[in-house]
């Protein structure tokens, strides 16, 4: 076992009104807190307002944008929780990404992925090749809710016919988390191939 915690942040990418993003986001937060390896942080962009309208270079970065750094920073790991829209990922969620570098770099990505048949694989794959681009590293193991409405009851918890295998693709999904976590902490500090 790691000699200190692993912080885990849990990034909710959507910010549309009445987002099933948040349920599964604190359903994950519940799952992470019940091993002794992580310490979770669950941020909502919804919350965090981030600008639309890039700046040019050398300008001062907007007050949300400033407030949301350390949150990402401190992390050693993240989760991104992602729908699928129109086989892509919400721009909310593009824009929250590029407003950093290096808080994203060095750091192992997971998703929990949702949306209809496809289980918002889709929004994770195309999600991949941009973290890959600010040297984030992505895990293999995702959690994939298909058809998402039908998995969870009122109370934001898995149906009891899908419990199990939702908890076990969530417990797997932290074992890589907590590796690659543990590794890429151990070494960040002598990244010779940050620009």
């Amino acid at each position: 076992m790691p000699s200190s915690r692993l912080r885990l942040a849990i990034v909710v990418g959507s910010i549309r009104a009445g987002r099933f993003g948040s349920v599964a986001a604190r359903w994950l937060a519940g799952q992470a807190e019940l091993r002794s390896d992580l310490q979770v942080d669950l941020i909502e962009l919804a919350e965090a307002r981030l600008p639309e309208v890039r700046l040019a270079e050398g300008d001062v970065r907007p007050q949300a944008v400033r407030d949301l750094s350390p949150w990402l920073a401190s992390a050693d790991a993240f989760v991104v929780v992602v729908p699928e829209h129109n086989r892509s990922f919400p721009a909310s969620l593009k824009n929250a990404v590029d407003w950093y570098r290096e808080e994203w770099q060095a750091k192992p990505v997971g998703f929990l992925c949702y949306g209809g048949p496809a289980g918002g694989l889709r929004a994770a794959e195309q999600l991949r090749q941009v973290f890959a681009a600010l040297g984030s590293a992505t895990i293999r193991e995702t959690v994939s809710l298909p058809n998402h409405r039908t998995l969870f009851d009122a109370d934001g918890q898995p149906v009891e016919a899908e419990a199990e295998a939702v908890s076990l693709d969530a417990r797997r999904m932290f074992d890589e988390l907590v590796w690659w976590g543990e590794a890429l902490r151990n070494h960040r500090k002598s990244r010779p191939y940050v620009r």
